[in-house]
């Protein structure tokens, strides 16, 4: 993971499938960053049909390369309480300290640029296919995120409900 790589594939469905079981889940659910490959999306197909269910929709997030890198790399977590911020987009009101509990801000070691190129390989390689895969089932819904983010939430209620 710090080197940008993703889990095992089998790891990760196993895992979703185990808490996609829970009671908590009986009312539907947001998978978020899941799946992110074929097999991936796959195995999810099978395991819903299995249990009577289908995916409502598929959200795509469209964003520019160096978009990308500036918010994985502005990323910043406070070593105390865990909180998050981001340099540009939600910075804290005293650089580098929390407004929770005045920890001190960090940059995860896998924030840099390096591995947020190799996350984007990464993610052209193994995740971009499922656009394809997703648009031939009619679920993918597509947004362009570089937008506020309070605008794009308004189009995806506006586009799927609440």
């Amino acid at each position: 993971m710090n080197a940008g790589q993703l889990v095992p594939d089998e790891l990760v469905v196993d895992l979703v499938k185990d808490r996609l079981m829970q009671d908590d889940c009986v009312n539907g659910y947001l998978l978020d960053g899941f799946p992110r490959t074929i097999f991936q999306a796959e195995e999810l197909d099978k395991f819903l049909a299995e249990n009577g269910q289908k995916l409502d929709a598929v959200i795509n997030f469209e964003v520019g390369h160096d978009t990308l890198i500036q918010r994985l790399t502005g990323r910043r977590i406070c070593k105390k309480c865990g909180a998050g911020y981001h340099v540009v987009n939600f910075p804290p009101k005293v650089e580098g300290i929390c407004d929770k509990c005045g920890g001190e801000l960090e940059q995860r070691k896998d924030d840099n640029v390096e591995t947020a190129e190799n996350r984007i390989v990464v993610y052209n390689e193994s995740t971009a296919p499922l656009i394809g895969y997703y648009s031939e089932t009619g679920a993918l819904k597509n947004f362009n995120a570089e937008k506020d983010p309070a605008e794009v939430f308004e189009e995806i209620v506006k586009e799927i409900g609440e």
